[in-house]
Formats: C-alpha cells, sequence, structure tokens
C-alpha cells in the first residue's frame, strides 16, 4: 500500500474513533441536565390546583436558579386533565421519553396511578398536592411535601367539641379525600362525646350543593363540617349565603380548603366566622411568608395559597436532596437524602417523617375576619410538628 494511502486510512479510522467518542459522551453530557417531571391538572375541572403548582415551582427555580450541585435543573410540565389514565401515560412518556429523574404528583387518583411506574422506574416522587393518607404508602419513592386531611380534620374536630359543639353533620365532595376528612372529623366529634346526625355526600364533577345544605339545615345540627376540594369554596358559600345559613347561628367548620386564599377575596362576608384547621394562610405572620406572598402576588397577580405551598416545598426538597447526594440521581439515595430532612417553609417549620416520607407540619386554627376590607383566614391557634393521624395509629 503506498504511504499517502496508509495516511488516508489513518485520517479515516481516526476520524470514525473520533465521531463514536463523541456519540459515547452525548449521554454523560445529558445527564448533566435533571429532568423534573410534573404531571399535574392544567385544564379541566381542578385546573386552579394545577395552575398553582405551575406558578409555585417555577417561582421556586426563579428564585434559587436553574442550577444545583453542578446540574441543570430542567422543569416539565405535562396536563392530565384531572385524568388518571392521562397522567399514567403522562408519567411514563416522561420516564421512558424525556428520561426524568424526579416526578411531581398532583391529585389523589392521579397520583395513585403513577405509583407503580415510579416503583418499577425508581423515579423519586414528589406528592405535591395529594391529602390521602394511603398515598405514600403506593410506592416506597414517593415522598409528600402537601398535606394530609386527617392531619386538620381531627384537630377542627377538637377545637369544636372544645367550643361547645354538640351535633354535627358533614358535607363531603365525593372522593378519596372527602371520605378521609369525614372519617378522621367523625371519630374525633365522637370520641370528644359529639353526635354525628348525617354526613352527605357530594358529587365532585360539577357540584350543586344547595340540595344538601338544605338537607342539612333541617337536620337542625349546631355544627357543619365541609370539606370541597380547591376551587370550589366560592362555589359553596355563595349557595351557604343563599340558603340564609351564614345567619343561621350554625358553626360552619372545616379543613382549610374551604377558606382557600384564592377563593377567599371573592367570597364577600358569607365565610365571615369561618373556622378551619388548616396547614397555611396568605396571612401568616413570618417574614419569609410575607417574602413568599409578595413574590408571588407579583408573578400570578393573585394571593398564594395552601396549594402553592406544596409545590414551591416540593422543588425545595428536590433541590436540597441533590445538593446532598452530590447532584446524583440514584433513586434510593435520593429518598435517602429526603427522609428526615427539616426547613423553613413559608407555611412556618416542616420536615419529612423518616419513617412514612409523610411531611410533618404545623396545623393552624383559623377564622375568617376582615383586614383591610378583604378576607383573609387569621391564625389564632398553633399544633406544632402534626404527623399524619391515620398512619400513626396503625403504627401503634
Amino acid at each position: 500500500m503506498r504511504p499517502c494511502h496508509m495516511r488516508q486510512n489513518r485520517v479515516a479510522v481516526v476520524s470514525v474513533l473520533i465521531a463514536l467518542s463523541g456519540f459515547c459522551a452525548m449521554p454523560a453530557v445529558a445527564q448533566e441536565t435533571v429532568k423534573i417531571g410534573v404531571v399535574i391538572p392544567m385544564t379541566g375541572t381542578s385546573a386552579a390546583v394545577g395552575r398553582e403548582i405551575a406558578a409555585a415551582t417555577k417561582l421556586y427555580m426563579a428564585q434559587h436558579g436553574d442550577t444545583v450541585a453542578g446540574k441543570k435543573i430542567e422543569l416539565i410540565i405535562r396536563d392530565d386533565a384531572s385524568v388518571p389514565d392521562n397522567a399514567k401515560r403522562l408519567a411514563q412518556e416522561l420516564i421512558v421519553n424525556d428520561h426524568v429523574s424526579f416526578l411531581g404528583a398532583g391529585l389523589t387518583p392521579s397520583a395513585m396511578s403513577m405509583a407503580p411506574l415510579a416503583t418499577q422506574g425508581k423515579v423519586p416522587t414528589v406528592v405535591m398536592v395529594s391529602g390521602t393518607s394511603v398515598v405514600t404508602e403506593r410506592s416506597p419513592y414517593y415522598v409528600r411535601t402537601s398535606f394530609t386531611l386527617g392531619q386538620q380534620s381531627g384537630i377542627i374536630a377538637d377545637w369544636a367539641i372544645k367550643n361547645g359543639s354538640k351535633k354535627a353533620v358533614s358535607i363531603l365532595s365525593d372522593w378519596a379525600p372527602g371520605a378521609e376528612a369525614g372519617k378522621v372529623f367523625n371519630q374525633h366529634f365522637t370520641n370528644g362525646g359529639g353526635q354525628i346526625l348525617d354526613t352527605l355526600k357530594v358529587p365532585l364533577a360539577n357540584p350543586d350543593f344547595a340540595p344538601f345544605l338544605q338537607r342539612a339545615a333541617d337536620l337542625h345540627p349546631d355544627t357543619l363540617f365541609v370539606f370541597v376540594p380547591a376551587g370550589q369554596a366560592g362555589p359553596f358559600a355563595r349557595q351557604f349565603a343563599e340558603r340564609g345559613l351564614d345567619k343561621s347561628g350554625i358553626k360552619l367548620v372545616g379543613p382549610g380548603d374551604i377558606v382557600d386564599d384564592d377563593d377567599l377575596p371573592g367570597t364577600g362576608d358569607t365565610l365571615m366566622g369561618v373556622v378551619t384547621a388548616g396547614i397555611y394562610s396568605a396571612a401568616h405572620a413570618s417574614a419569609l411568608n410575607k417574602q413568599y406572598v409578595d413574590a408571588y402576588q407579583k408573578a400570578t397577580g393573585h394571593r398564594a395559597n395552601f396549594i402553592s405551598v406544596g409545590g414551591y416545598d416540593g422543588m425545595h426538597v428536590i433541590y436540597a436532596a441533590l445538593q446532598k447526594t452530590g447532584g446524583k440521581t440514584d433513586a434510593d439515595a435520593v429518598v435517602g437524602a429526603m427522609k428526615g430532612m427539616s426547613w423553613d417553609s413559608p407555611r412556618g417549620p416542616i420536615s419529612i417523617d423518616p419513617r412514612t416520607r409523610d411531611i410533618v407540619q404545623n396545623v393552624y386554627v383559623s377564622k375568617v375576619e376582615k383586614v383591610n376590607g378583604a378576607p383573609w383566614a387569621v391564625q389564632f391557634e398553633t399544633f406544632p410538628n402534626v404527623k399524619d393521624p391515620l398512619k400513626e395509629a396503625a403504627a401503634k
């Protein structure tokens, strides 16, 4: 072979090797980006929930940057339209096609449908919305930054008994969170010596509360316990007032969902005096929360609410876990880093229970009052470091 041909062959071989080495290096470069896929309802009956989570996750990134432990962070938001089958399909696409390192889960039915995929794919998943106790038991890779309904419902039942309630009716949205809220309230209320006159279940989709409110009024309770999901508090308040129940002397109580900060500005005087037990109020008195509320208002044009802090703290737990692991995204290492983690949130001090992977947080008893001409849930009593009562009872 002539020298020139030999040189040409060597050049060709070297060129191929360089090309191959560049191709082989591509996955390593891609791994420098950590992708977070959040599956939430941006359309449909619970679009307001998705809007809050999307806004809060984006705000967290805007405030804390898009690089953690040398890794670029990419946030991918997918709309499941409140349909569990959509959530399952989208989660699979995010894992298989987008190669996400983390998932964010929204409403209970969707979070339940995504759990097997998170387990099989070993993808750490932050539950940012669901308040149903059992959700975190569906996958060892689930960690919750939202709340459980039991954390709030038991405390408001105890408060009602302590403040003279004896006969109650429960009005609950007919889905798993509603059933759980009612179960814990009824247990605490009856254990305290109260009587549950009836439990009324309202269809989740397109609810008409009027007939249920009338049925409740006909039973002559002194207390009405209500659970409706975020976004339905406004219609409930209007129908409550239309039937004159706001002036009937019936004590209206519930978890913080019924005085959602996203709905309160439009409720006028109809919820004045309503007492709830919740995890968050935009009126929470701390410097950190004031900064959060101001930044959220500037970014979105409306008040921060209890849904939003689940997304905001969800991003925090991911960022903090990556710092602990030095940017490694191994699922077991990440979840291990999240267990026992504690930090200061706009809602107050919170932590992740190392045994259950559930959030431990303060629950605040609040009363709706006028502040500068607008209704706010003003906190007046604090129950610190509340764990999920259903899991605690099961562990005994």
